[in-house]
């Protein structure tokens, strides 16, 4: 099984050293000096492959179950490209987001912006990274008919993202705290905008494109369209995925979680402290006010111990298997054979959305 899935990888990463060879000889065709060139190398190989790969996989996963059989070499590439795409993606808003924060480590090794000689070039750094994706679709898709739902789906997507990075550095900078901003309505839009649109979405809709399957015609309802449908069923997903996010951040002891919860000395805008707002006492309230977003261990302890005080775990419990429901019922609303979406052979299916479900239901790291 651990074999199966380091050679799925493997094959995956394939397809990246491809890429970043077509981008390379691109620089090089246009006569850009070696050094230039031996840089770009540099930010793609830094920045790009080094994460868990599991939204970008996710695509060609989703092609898959969509097609019902194994894919040939040239479907297989297409996919792994459009996965690589939103794996690019990532990159670009990792780049800048750690900039912003002025974070220390990413991935076990250090932000890209604090490796000597980088600093404020890592901002054109993500620029090269975004503009990459757009020279690659169109390279390898500026022929098909969905080319420009392509196109449009990962610049509504960048945008949706970019607000929700705002929301919340608006909401929750690092160096200034005030919980009066903090809110789980506030939660929920930054979740929904800086995480479930390319985490879940995304995937899912690259994956629809390639596969052929179209959108509803114009004047049919938005019910009866399988990209809204998708949409309906992915953004909660995302959403769940994020509340046990910061659920994990708190309760998963490090050695599971396989790093330090940091979500209260950062200040961060989590599930926990919004749901720790909503439930508190007035002195309960004064504890989180006085101690949340402190760099110091007894004010990270302060707050903890009140989250047992409130009973956040038991809240989770309960709102994990609400989230788990809710989400199988609209994962049912598509007919078990599969959503007749046209004239294509390919149908919406129920276990593209069942396989996020079961990899995210119950996990603990």
């Amino acid at each position: 099984m651990a074999d199966a899935k380091a050679q799925k990888r493997q094959k995956f990463e394939d397809v990246f050293s491809k890429l970043r060879e077509e981008l390379l000889d691109y620089l090089r065709q246009e006569g850009m000096p070696a050094d230039v060139v031996a840089w770009f190398k540099r930010n793609l190989d830094y920045n790009v492959p080094g994460g868990k790969l599991n939204r970008g996989m996710s695509v060609v996963d989703s092609v898959e179950i969509l097609k019902g059989r194994k894919l040939n070499d040239d479907e297989y590439f297409k996919a792994a490209l459009l996965g690589w795409c939103v794996e690019f993606l990532q990159a670009y808003f990792l780049i800048s987001d750690d900039m912003m924060d002025q974070s220390v480590t990413r991935r076990g090794q250090p932000c890209y912006y604090r490796l000597e000689g980088v600093n404020l070039i890592a901002i054109n750094d993500s620029y090269m990274v975004e503009g990459a994706i757009y020279y690659l679709l169109k390279k390898h898709f500026r022929s098909e008919p969905y080319y420009v739902y392509l196109l449009d789906v990962l610049h509504d997507t960048t945008f949706q993202t970019q607000i929700g990075q705002l929301i919340d550095m608006v909401t929750a900078p690092e160096d200034v705290v005030d919980l009066s901003k903090f809110s789980l309505d506030k939660h929920r839009k930054i979740v929904i905008f800086k995480t479930s649109y390319y985490s879940f979405y995304l995937p899912v809709a690259l994956a629809m494109y390639i596969c052929g399957i179209p959108h509803s015609p114009p004047g049919t309802h938005d019910a009866d369209d399988p990209y809204a449908l998708a949409e309906s069923i992915l953004v909660p997903l995302g959403e769940y995925f994020q509340v046990q996010d910061d659920f994990l951040d708190f309760a998963a002891p490090p050695e599971v979680l396989g790093k330090i919860g940091t979500d209260i000395i950062d200040n961060k805008c989590s599930w926990c402290v919004n749901t720790a707002l909503a439930l508190a006492s007035p002195a309960q309230r004064r504890v989180l006010d006085e101690s949340y977003g402190i760099k110091d261990k007894a004010a990270e302890a302060r707050v903890k111990a009140l989250y047992e005080e409130l009973g956040i775990r038991e809240r989770y419990a309960a709102y994990e298997e609400g989230a788990y429901r809710r989400i199988m019922g609209l994962i049912e609303t598509i007919p078990e054979g599969g959503k007749d979406v046209g004239a294509g052979e390919v149908r919406l299916k129920r276990e593209v959305f069942k396989a996020f479900l079961d990899k995210i239901y119950k996990r603990q790291k």
